[in-house]
Parts: C-alpha cells; structure tokens; sequence
C-alpha cells in the first residue's frame, strides 16, 4: 500500500491550520497530492495571540485552548479527506506541529510548549498521531528549531548549485544547502509576526495584502537600526527565536516615542525592510558568495512587495518561490511535518544537531494510536 500522511501545521502567524496530504517518494522526498486551508475563527485567533505574548496565563484558560485547537486539527483532517474522498484507513499517519505558545530554547531549564491536543485528534480521525516533536531536541541541549531543514535538503537540494530556503512564517528562518556542505540553518529575525500584528492594529485586517499598505510608506533608517540593533541578529547559530520575544511589546521597547510619531505605513515599511535586512544578513554569516538560488515558502512567499524587495537586494540571486519545485509555499512547512512523522514511525532520526545545536540526532515526537485497542 502507498504510504500516504497528512502533516498538519499551525505556525508562529496564528493564522490558520495547514492540513497537506502527502505521498512518500522513497529516498526521503515526499509529493503533495492536496492541501486544505483551515482559518482560525476570529475569537480563537485572537486567543492564541494573548497566549503567544502573555508572560501569565490561567490553566484553565490554557487548558481550554489546547482541547480546542486539538478539536479543531482534528476537524482539518477530516475536512481534508472528505475533499480527496479518501478513507482513513489510507492515511498511514497523521504529523502534528501544534501551536506554539511558547518557545524559550535559551532559558534554564529550556522549554519549548505546543497545544493542540495529539490525543483529540487522534480520537476523532482514527488515525496513528505523531505530535510533539521539538521537545526531544530542546532535551538534547538544542533548540528545537527549525526542524523542517532536513525536510528541505531531502526536497530541495540540487548537486550542481548552492541553494538557500526561505521560510517566511511568523518568524524567518533560512536553511542553506549547498553541494558537498553540512546543511546548515537557524532563525533570522522577524517576518509576518509583526507585520501582520502592526496592520491588524492599524487597517483591521489580518494581514497586509500583497504588501500594498508597506508599499506606500517609506522606511525610517533611523527606526530600522535600532531595531537591527537588537542583539539576536548578531547572535551565531545554532538559535532560533519566536512571536514572544519579537512582539508588539519589542518594537515599542526598541523604537519608544518614534513609534507614535511616524507615520503607520512608513512603520510598515520599516518592518518590511527588518525582515529583507536580517535575511540578507544571515545568508552573508553562511557564505560571503550568494546562494544561486533563494526558494520561498510560507506565508511571506505571497507578499508580492517582501518579495520584490527580497529580489532586489539579493544580488546574484535568483528569488523564486518553491511552486516551481514541487511544493507550493503554503503547503511546504505541513509537509515536513508529514515527512517527520514518517521519520518517527521508522525510527529514523528528524533534527539535525548541526541545525540544532543538539548534543546528537534524535527519533522526535511522541506516536498515539489512532485505533481503539482491544
């Protein structure tokens, strides 16, 4: 029987569930055979932010929110195999992100904290359940982030050019992948966190279409450096970083009273050009020669002024999204998390320490039976 998993992915942008149907491929490479787009009700979204930039929260509160979310992956799956017109039984296993609400790798002792309840899910489809996965790495000393770069050299890597992806969620992170080289990959800095959080704040919509409002502001250079001046973006590797460090409450912190005095969309703009310039700078700190090409995913991918910018200050490199192989933006961070419970369930390894910073791979997550047992 074909091996076929369902990755499901809720990322730092809190804006939806990505539910993608995945086929194996052998030798590590996966094809999408469809994809299904779950938004978040709005009171849910808006839940999800307080517990993302919260420093208290009730359990009560928390608990609710996990059974929720696990409710509602749960309800992603089915929607998605009602869509193919696929049973159950076909789907070898389901591969569960959850919805990070806190992710401290550099505290002591670290944590990392994912809802959306695995055993809900697991209940309500039928399937095998494999959620969970970044905390095995965060106990091995690492940080638990990104995970989806073995997923991107499986994938994407090319033996006659030096390629970088670019994943454009709530948070950038950037894996490089180049022929003969170590895979490397970490965090940059913010990307639709903020700018979703700053438009949200100031046009009411969830998030600024095709970059049109941060087109018609123009950055501060002065706001830019202070927030470039932060010291993670100096930080080396391995390191990675969320929507509770890089908040609203951050970009108060490092602009003050020039927040207030500039003109939103020229914030906008500014925040537009944080993300160009931290991803800019990160692929420099890999290699000082430029990757031949730079492949986009996530969200940021569909952002047509981010990209245009990314294109015009990569010079060298051709700025292109990963549609063109094989995997749509929105689809591709779901499918890592399908390949990783397809790792898991053979017991074959999914973080890569040099990625990591782990003391040495490891089998992550943690597989719930879908069946009912005798």
């Amino acid at each position: 029987m074909t091996d076929r998993y369902i990755g499901l992915m809720s990322g730092t942008s809190r804006d939806g569930i990505d539910a993608v149907l995945t086929e194996s491929l052998g030798g590590g490479r996966m094809q999408v055979l469809d994809h299904l787009q779950l938004e978040f009700p709005d009171d849910l979204a808006a839940e999800l932010a307080t517990a993302a930039t919260t420093t208290t929260l009730r359990y009560a509160q928390l608990g609710t929110l996990d059974a929720k979310l696990g409710d509602l992956f749960g309800q992603a799956v089915l929607a998605l195999l009602e869509q193919t017109g696929l049973p159950p039984a076909t789907i070898r296993a389901i591969g569960s992100h959850g919805q990070t609400v806190h992710h401290a790798p550099d505290r002591n002792p670290a944590f990392t904290w994912q809802i959306g309840d695995p055993f809900r899910i697991a209940e309500i489809t039928g399937i095998d359940t494999v959620a969970q996965f970044r905390p095995r790495d965060i106990a091995a000393g690492g940080q638990g982030a990104p995970l989806a770069c073995g997923f991107h050299a499986a994938q994407f890597a090319s033996p006659d050019e030096a390629r970088a992806v670019l994943n454009l969620g709530g948070i950038g992170n950037i894996t490089w992948l180049a022929p003969g080289r170590a895979v490397t990959g970490f965090d940059c800095g913010p990307a639709n966190t903020l700018l979703d959080a700053w438009n949200r704040c100031h046009q009411g919509t969830a998030f600024d279409r095709n970059g049109n409002w941060a087109r018609s502001g123009q950055p501060d250079p002065h706001l830019l450096a202070r927030l470039l001046d932060d010291p993670f973006f100096e930080r080396p590797p391995p390191k990675s970083t969320g929507p509770e460090y890089f908040s609203p409450a951050w970009l108060r912190a490092r602009t003050g009273e020039a927040l207030e005095q500039a003109r939103p969309e020229d914030i906008q703009a500014t925040l537009v050009e944080l993300t160009i310039t931290s991803v800019r700078r990160a692929l420099q700190a890999v290699d000082i020669r430029p990757p031949a090409r730079l492949l986009v995913c996530g969200g940021g991918a569909l952002n047509t002024y981010l990209m245009e910018r990314l294109q015009q200050t990569q010079t060298g490199t051709r700025v292109e999204t990963t549609t063109g192989h094989g995997i749509p933006p929105q689809q591709v961070e779901g499918a890592a998390f399908a390949w990783l419970a397809a790792r898991t369930l053979a017991g074959h390894t999914g973080n890569l320490p040099e990625v990591t910073g782990a003391r040495g791979p490891r089998v992550l997550g943690c597989i719930i039976p879908g069946g009912t047992g005798r």
